[in-house]
């Protein structure tokens, strides 16, 4: 048999036999580096504390002992560590000598848009190639192929590496502006807290009559996942034209709404503090000129002078 056609000879690297190196074993890399070794992928680790290791060792992670050794093991080099400071701390000697360059950094370490950018920079400054990230689960979701995994920054790395990347969760690449993924991990939680927020107050609002926690949710889910997902979907155009026809509510309808839903908490002993505020933006965008425009128009009042 020919040695190129025998395939116990061939030495090449296929998406699922990537070696992939992880730097920092907290709650999130921890499930990064066992998500790897679940799809199949070599994964050497390494953390500050080498006692968090032995898990992922007795699934058969390779552990290193430096971080030099960590990198030399793999091209492709995931990082989630606690902050960029702790990132540079434990990258910046190594890079000093040499040990990024013809590496892909993927950052999985939470920061802001301009620290994305910033290690962008550092990176490119020693050989490497970068991708940022933002993890939109927590651990128990990684390696789930519903939990979305954003990417920003190189598309080279992205498009190389992006099926070894699918076994954390499904990849999305937002564009090549390293910042982008922080920025929209950052407004995507916003719209995460704000939810859960004013599902809780609703729920303590139904729940002062005895109506379960579970049984208010089945129906809240159903009014989110149908009209108000409608609702979005409808605005995200008129934002981006700057029109906001108030042909379905007009925000002066939807201030005389709030005040029944502030009324009726108040009179439960419900907390009112989120429903006045809304109200309050509501109205600013109604002094503003937009009482007879959609909900869609309150955004000139959040944009503020930009």
């Amino acid at each position: 048999m020919n040695a190129s056609s025998d395939t116990n000879t061939t030495t090449a690297t296929t998406p699922a036999t990537t070696p992939v190196t992880v730097i920092g074993l907290g709650l999130m890399g921890s499930a990064l580096a066992a998500a790897l070794l679940d799809a199949g992928h070599p994964t050497t680790v390494w953390n500050r504390s080498p006692e968090k290791a032995k898990p992922l060792a007795d699934r058969g992670a390779q552990v290193a002992a430096t971080p030099a050794d960590a990198l030399a093991a793999s091209d492709l080099v995931l990082a989630c560590v606690l902050d960029h400071d702790a990132l540079h701390a434990v990258l910046g000697p190594l890079a000093a000598a040499g040990g990024l360059a013809g590496k892909s950094l993927v950052n999985l370490t939470t920061g802001a848009p301009e620290q994305a950018e910033e290690m962008a920079r550092w990176a490119a400054s020693h050989g490497a190639d970068y991708l940022d990230g933002g993890i939109m689960t927590t651990p128990p979701g990684v390696g789930s192929p519903e939990m979305m995994f954003l990417y920003s920054g190189s598309e080279a790395v992205f498009a190389a590496h992006r099926d070894t990347l699918a076994a954390l969760g499904d990849p999305l690449h937002l564009g090549t502006e390293p910042g982008l993924a922080s920025l929209y991990d950052a407004a995507l939680l916003g719209l995460m807290w704000a939810a859960f927020t004013g599902w809780l107050h609703g729920t303590a609002l139904v729940t002062s009559r005895g109506t379960s926690a579970a049984d208010f949710t089945r129906v809240a889910l159903r009014w989110l996942n149908g009209a108000v997902s409608g609702f979005v979907s409808t605005y995200a155009p008129q934002v981006d034209a700057g029109r906001y026809p108030g042909d379905d509510a007009t925000v002066d309808v939807q201030i005389a709404a709030i005040g029944h839903l502030i009324h009726a908490a108040e009179a439960r002993g419900v907390d009112n503090a989120l429903p006045e505020l809304l109200k309050a933006t509501m109205e600013r965008a109604a002094a503003a000129g937009h009482g007879g425009d959609s909900y869609a128009s309150v955004i000139e009042v959040l944009r503020g002078d930009r």
